[in-house]
């Protein structure tokens, strides 16, 4: 019996910078060694953003670190890859983009139930100082309530 890693990583920093209004689910166009870099675990969301060019969605900033094993054949870590949406959510995302204060944050990366590696996209709109301030009050009193429990 081999233990099945489950990849599941998180873009922390989106849930408190933005407030995700809708979430989208999109393909990746990734290389072989990306593919298996993620599935060790190597990825990192905090800095990435999405971005139109034309039609089509483009991921920037997302960092999938080299495969140890790729030889000359591994990937560059940053480079812009192309996400997979369908044409009407395309156009849904696009025209809620073009709003002020809306941002396309990718917030995940998993692997859907047939193998193939997905990410999580969120329209987001920026939280202001105070907006912060209130939900770290919220997760102490949430932490401090959950310790009274145990």
């Amino acid at each position: 019996m081999s233990k099945v890693k489950e990849i599941n990583i998180v873009n922390k920093k989106a849930g408190f910078e933005y407030i995700l209004l809708q979430k989208y689910v999109a393909g990746m166009q990734l290389t072989g060694t990306e593919v298996k870099s993620i599935r060790l675990g190597n990825a990192n969301l905090n800095d990435a953003f999405c971005f139109f060019k034309g039609e089509e969605l483009f991921i920037r900033g997302l960092n999938i670190g080299t495969f140890k094993q790729g030889s000359h054949f591994n990937h560059e870590p940053t480079r812009v890859r192309k996400l997979l949406l369908r044409k009407k959510e395309l156009l849904k995302i696009k025209s809620k983009g073009v709003e002020k204060g809306i941002a396309i944050i990718p917030t995940r990366i998993f692997e859907s139930e047939r193998g193939f590696l997905k990410i999580e996209i969120a329209l987001g709109q920026g939280k202001k100082a105070f907006d912060k301030r209130e939900t770290l009050k919220e997760r102490d009193v949430e932490r401090s309530l959950r310790r009274i429990e145990s």
